[in-house]
């Protein structure tokens, strides 16, 4: 997670969750590098490597969390069949990220998906000690989920991939299929929304 969100807690938050940046959110993780990109990638070889990072990425995206299973499942048997055709211009994670967007932008538009419900009824009952990790964890997603739901999907994929997944501004240009001036003035648009989003949920938690 870059630094943008490390400026801007919420008040409220779980300590050690969202207040200190939900880079915390990908914690344990599935952690990948690119492989060599003069070795031609295999479908195996991009699933065992991507395969978490295609499925938060999707989530990031919009996907609903019941369905991303199948959606991730979709992305790679696209990728099966596209393989070939992949000449390795970008990295095999910019590639695969680009599937991703589109995958879910099909989603979102062959019907209109049950919103999921991010309200915190959890939060009512007592938890037990053994499990404020995890529901801090919960929080912390839902209240991201809320946050990026705000962004419309173009400045939505331009964010996750740059502010949440790290990947350089040119590549992510590529990715999402775009000039490299047009992705940075979408990052910078959805930053502005963001910080605004954040602000009113920091008043709406601090109002009595």
């Amino acid at each position: 997670m870059r630094r943008f969100f490390h400026k801007a807690p919420v008040a409220g938050a779980t300590h050690g969750t969202l207040a200190h940046g939900p880079r915390l959110l990908w914690r344990g993780a599935l952690a990948s590098s690119d492989p060599d990109r003069t070795a031609a990638p295999t479908a195996a070889a991009l699933f065992r490597d991507y395969g978490a990072f295609a499925w938060r990425v999707l989530r990031r995206l919009g996907v609903a969390e019941r369905d991303v299973d199948d959606l991730c499942q979709e992305v790679f048997v696209t990728v099966h069949r596209r393989i070939a055709t992949f000449e390795q211009r970008s990295s095999p994670r910019t590639w695969l990220y680009g599937i991703c967007v589109r995958t879910a932008s099909e989603y979102r538009k062959k019907a209109v998906h049950r919103r999921e419900v991010l309200v915190h009824e959890w939060l009512d009952a007592k938890v037990d000690p053994c499990q404020e990790t995890e529901a801090g964890l919960r929080e912390a997603r839902a209240v991201l989920d809320r946050i990026l739901d705000c962004l419309d999907a173009d400045k939505r994929a331009v964010f996750v991939l740059y502010e949440i997944e790290e990947i350089s501004m040119a590549e992510v240009a590529i990715a999402v299929g775009c000039p490299l001036q047009t992705a940075y003035s979408r990052l910078h648009s959805a930053r502005r929304e963001v910080d605004a989003a954040l602000q009113r949920l920091q008043a709406t938690r601090n109002s009595p």
